[in-house]
């Protein structure tokens, strides 16, 4: 079958992989509102787009944190990929370094930093959960750097985990076939079997809930790596990001893996744009599938786009192919949509090309 579009990789990923795998990338925190309600929001954004503009030259490149990149679409932290394929996070590296854009490597990783950088050139970003030993933390942060990692992406919303109903049904655990690589000779325990997930009773044991902005701050005194703080979702934590000297926001709710109804990242990213003023680039995380979400995301303020899932489900149904594949269809469809909307480059979307539920009072003709 032809794939034409990022979604049909999810039925494909489901049918080739065991259901534990499959709910786990699938998976949502509890009634799995904000989980449906991430993809569904772009749809109530709608286009205005101008015509009889010159849009036989389009340029899609951009800068992420003064690293020069194809494209606006980048590479989201996904736990554990060799559960979705045999090469897991090396056939992502290199998809990614095909595409000239950036991957982000999950601090669960079932390939280590080193391991990941042995894949060849590309820019790379290493996410970061705060362990209750603050010395792993730092030998983490000192692995990725001389591994030629760029970025520390500091996930900020998971002081506990969010309850995955269907891991708890499934008792999810690791395959024992495979490890969290970056923790090798770390002394972090195992990921064990018991009576919900196996996950959740790992983070609780390790992941240190007192994580405050003032962590932020030393996490600055230890690497001289910009660090971008994810898992913001409003305009007082956009102020404090700024305030604490973070070089970035990712907007982003865990892919709606942690506090259930919270809004969808696109409905939150006005306001933390706004709050932001500029002063450090902000991204969105979530429910992007199409290159309309990319193209709407930049309309309301973002400085680019990470995927998380379509990267995993491409991963599962066709190794390094299917992921650049996805990399591949959503930058023409982004390209489409930037020709069809009268955009020639990036800093030619604005804020005047969508319109969304909030403005519509605004443009409704008088009567």
């Amino acid at each position: 079958m032809e794939i034409t579009n990022v979604s049909e990789y999810e039925a494909i990923a489901k049918q080739k992989l065991p259901k534990m795998v499959y709910d786990y990338y699938a998976s949502g925190a509890e009634d799995q509102w904000t989980l449906k309600e991430n993809q569904h929001a772009f749809s109530r954004i709608l286009f205005r787009p101008r015509v009889l503009i010159d849009v036989s030259k389009i340029d899609l490149r951009t800068t992420v944190l003064g690293f020069n990149i194809s494209m606006p679409i980048m590479i989201a932290p996904t736990a554990m990929q060799k559960m979705a394929h045999p090469e897991g996070e090396y056939a992502t590296a290199r998809a990614a370094a095909a595409a000239d854009t950036i991957m982000t490597l999950s601090s669960w990783a079932t390939s280590s930093v080193k391991e990941v950088a042995s894949t060849g050139p590309g820019i790379r970003f290493f996410q970061l959960y705060v362990y209750k030993d603050r010395s792993v933390v730092t030998q983490l942060v000192r692995r990725a750097e001389r591994a030629g990692f760029k970025a520390i992406v500091l996930t900020v919303d998971t002081p506990r985990l969010g309850r995955r109903e269907a891991d708890i049904k499934n008792r999810f655990v690791l395959p024992p076939n495979l490890t969290l690589k970056n923790f090798e000779d770390l002394d972090l325990g195992k990921m064990d079997k018991t009576n919900d997930s196996g996950l959740a009773s790992y983070v609780a044991g390790q992941v240190d809930q007192s994580l405050s902005w003032k962590d932020v701050k030393w996490l600055q005194t230890i690497t001289k790596l910009p660090i971008l703080v994810k898992g913001v979702i409003t305009a007082e934590d956009a102020r404090l990001a700024v305030q604490y000297g973070a070089a970035g926001i990712v907007v982003s709710n865990h892919g709606a893996r942690q506090l259930d109804y919270v809004p969808a990242t696109i409905m939150a990213l006005e306001e933390v744009v706004k709050a932001a003023q500029g002063r450090i680039p902000v991204f969105l995380d979530g429910g992007v599938r199409r290159g309309t979400d990319v193209f709407k995301a930049l309309a309301l303020g973002a400085s680019g786009v990470f995927i998380g899932r379509p990267v995993v489900f491409s991963l599962a149904a066709d190794g390094e192919a299917g992921v650049r594949k996805v990399l591949q269809m959503l930058h023409d469809e982004f390209e489409l949509t930037m020709a069809l909307s009268g955009c020639r480059s990036l800093k030619e979307i604005t804020r005047d090309h969508v319109v969304t539920e909030w403005d519509r009072p605004r443009i409704a003709p008088r009567l």
